[in-house]
């Protein structure tokens, strides 16, 4: 958690008033009480749940124009694992990778192929719901910034 490229992500804005730092925590804490209390590796998930949004640079603040299939929605997950692996090789194993890795699905097409990473997508899923509730974080994704002001 104090690992100076971890940290950035207190400055990366995640959908509606939170950071991905603050988000990855909320995702890692939740999972990681749900694992425990139905026997899952809680430390995978408890990992999984810190590291799934490990990206490179804000999304929001990408105004090139990408085809669908190459915007964050649908690569994020890929770019977080091997981020992950390079700044966190010694807690990478099976279940930790493919539940960054397959976190965004049914956006990335292939599901979790363990239950913790079932759990890791539903918790990010339920715990990003905020782009819902607050109708300006909701086009914020849809809007470039350059084109439209909210």
């Amino acid at each position: 958690m104090h690992n100076k490229e971890f940290v950035k992500r207190k400055n990366y804005e995640h959908h509606y008033n939170e950071s991905v730092y603050e988000h990855s925590l909320r995702v890692s804490f939740d999972s990681f009480c749900i694992a425990k209390k139905y026997n899952l590796d809680y430390k995978s998930v408890a990992i999984a749940g810190l590291l799934h949004d490990f990206y490179d640079k804000p999304w929001q603040n990408n105004n090139e124009k990408k085809p669908l299939f190459q915007k964050h929605g649908f690569v994020h997950a890929g770019e977080a694992r091997k981020n992950a692996e390079k700044y966190f090789k010694k807690y990478m194993n099976e279940k930790v990778k493919n539940s960054i890795e397959r976190h965004m699905f049914p956006l990335n097409l292939t599901p979790p192929k363990y239950k913790e990473g079932w759990l890791i997508m539903l918790v990010d899923k339920v715990d990003s719901i905020d782009f819902l509730i607050h109708p300006s974080a909701f086009i914020k994704c849809f809007i470039n910034k350059k084109d439209k002001k909210i």
